[in-house]
């Protein structure tokens, strides 16, 4: 990755603005004077945007407008299918557009939060420049020719940054804006353990009067769909457990996020200390992956049984990527489930040995006859 230098906060600096004019000053005041001769900002994320992904551009798109009174666009790239995802959306009235449907204009200077161009995680056209990219995850990205970058993968939440922004430039925090923050950072440190730090406490801490809690009550017990329990029920029936690792296949996923809700449920296995998910949804392979020890480095872990096969990126103890198919067909899925087994039990160091089933198949057959 393109990496623009280190400094004090863990991140790179937002380096290369010329226009700026402001050398030396805070990367918000930065971020702002490069958007100074801009028409519109267009906020972009990676596919299916997940709560933090929405919340760093709606905070990120307040400031803009507060500040420089200038419009801008929220979008969407592919569906928001998680439940959850959707109620907060619906909740707090986002509206995000279609990235298919953007009419893209000279005068636009996009913005891609939560995400770096070029991991495959993005249907955005490549022709379209960035002007800033702003982020927490390690994943390598090519960030060569954009003008501005924060990346800070020491936070645990890209919308932790985007406080940080709002409160250096002194900007008030409507509710709504507050109640997507708060959601975002709370979903995006949810686990064992925490990946949290100082700066995302205190954005939790700064943020908490100002949302809505029974409005984030509502968006957490969103209403599940039937999908939903069927993904879960053949999870289960398809989950093996080798040594410390519990591995699950999933044939048809009806929505990408699944595989992340599959392994949010099975690393609480207390046998276990990393869980992967595998499930096909359309002609992509969809990979989740969760440890529960520090300094798991899931995400490179991820990177290196994927290698060639697909992309794939993360965080300490969370991860996810996807292998597109060349064939759906039984036969070249399961040879490539097979082959994924092998290289998660070599990079975990864990003996190749036939797996043990989470649920006994005589205990599966008892409860079909009873």
């Amino acid at each position: 990755m393109a990496r623009r230098g280190a400094d004090p906060d863990g991140g790179s600096n937002g380096g290369g603005n010329g226009k700026s004019g402001v050398v030396g000053a805070r990367r918000s005041d930065r971020f702002l004077a490069g958007l100074q001769d801009a028409d519109r900002v267009v906020f972009v994320s990676h596919v299916q945007p997940d709560p933090d992904s929405l919340g760093s551009m709606l905070g990120l798109a307040h400031l803009v407008e507060h500040r420089l009174g200038k419009p801008t666009v929220i979008t969407r790239d592919g569906l928001i299918s998680r439940a959850e995802n959707q109620a907060m959306v619906a909740a707090l009235r986002l509206d995000p557009v279609p990235v298919e449907d953007v009419d893209w204009a000279p005068g636009d200077a996009v913005v891609m939060v939560d995400s770096q161009p070029r991991t495959g995680r993005h249907t955005i056209p490549e022709s379209v420049p960035l002007y800033a990219v702003i982020d927490h995850h390690d994943t390598p990205g090519d960030l060569d020719g954009v003008p501005f970058t924060d990346i800070r993968p020491a936070l645990g939440a890209t919308c932790t940054l985007v406080t940080k922004y709002l409160t250096e430039q002194e900007a008030p925090i409507p509710e709504k804006v507050a109640t997507a923050l708060l959601y975002a950072i709370e979903t995006e440190l949810t686990g064992f353990p925490r990946e949290a730090g100082p700066a995302d406490d205190a954005a939790l801490i700064q943020l908490y009067p100002l949302a809505d809690k029974d409005l984030i009550a509502r968006i957490r017990n969103a209403r599940l769909p039937h999908s939903h329990f069927e993904c879960l029920l053949q999870a289960l029936q398809s989950s093996f457990v080798y040594d410390r690792l519990i591995l699950s296949w999933v044939d048809d996923l009806p929505q990408p996020e699944q595989a992340a809700e599959v392994v949010d449920f099975l690393i609480r296995f207390e046998e276990v200390d990393w869980a992967v998910c595998g499930g096909v949804c359309g002609d992509q392979l969809v990979l989740s992956v969760r440890a529960s020890t520090p300094d798991a480095r899931a995400g490179e872990v991820l990177r290196q049984v994927v290698g060639r096969l697909g992309r794939a990126g993360g965080h300490d103890r969370r991860a996810g990527g996807c292998i597109r198919l060349s064939s759906t067909a039984p036969s070249a899925v399961d040879e490539l489930q097979s082959e994924l087994r092998r290289r998660f039990l070599k990079a975990l160091k864990i003996e190749d040995i036939r797996g043990q089933r989470l649920v006994p198949l005589r205990d599966m057959l008892q409860n079909l006859q009873s």
